[in-house]
């Protein structure tokens, strides 16, 4: 159990340290002494930062697949769904302005490496684009499913990217409930069967 705990250990310090300071400027020794334990030990988890760029990203991507699922579960309708995703930006208003969006970043960054892990952090993105593509089309938008829900993604990572660069907490609620109305004003819920 304690081999468990310490390579879930490393995962989250290696998850906090890649997206507060980068996976380029993260060295095994930060995330050995993050964790507080010896590289010998580290290594017996991880051999390569690749490695643990892996398992981070697995992480990711199952906390985004759980989050997802409880909005599936909890909110009324598609478009409630939809505006619980367009919200996550005032609910980590503060780690956003801080350090971004830690898929965007994530995906950017490893972009810009040409990592050869970027296809796999893209598929954050992706789960998102799928699933806002679905909720769309329980709102009846089938022929523009998949273009409404790449608007509010580009949306969610523009406003991301605007509220790091200029610290600005009115920006994102301006930002927030315009994209709301866009939702009102675009997208109407399907017909009910009667």
């Amino acid at each position: 159990m304690a081999g468990k705990q310490t390579r879930r250990q490393i995962i989250e310090a290696a998850d906090q340290l890649f997206y507060e300071g980068g996976f380029g400027d993260t060295s095994f020794a930060d995330i050995a002494a993050a964790v507080k334990i010896s590289r010998g030990n580290f290594y017996y988890h991880f051999k390569t930062k690749d490695e643990i760029l892996d398992a981070v990203i697995e992480k990711r991507l199952a906390e985004r697949e759980v989050l997802l699922a409880r909005w599936d579960e909890t909110a009324a309708d598609p478009k409630d769904r939809i505006a619980c995703f367009i919200k996550i930006v005032i609910t980590n208003q503060t780690k956003i302005m801080a350090y971004g969006c830690p898929v965007g970043t994530l995906t950017a960054e490893l972009a810009k490496l040409d990592h050869p892990a970027k296809q796999k952090a893209n598929g954050i993105l992706a789960l998102f684009r799928d699933w806002l593509t679905r909720q769309f089309e329980a709102l009846g938008s089938k022929d523009k499913a998949q273009e409404h829900a790449l608007h509010v993604l580009s949306w969610s990572q523009g406003v991301a990217t605007l509220a790091q660069a200029f610290q600005v907490e009115a920006f994102v609620k301006r930002e927030v409930e315009k994209i709301l109305a866009w939702l009102d004003l675009n997208v109407q819920p399907a017909a009910q069967p009667h």
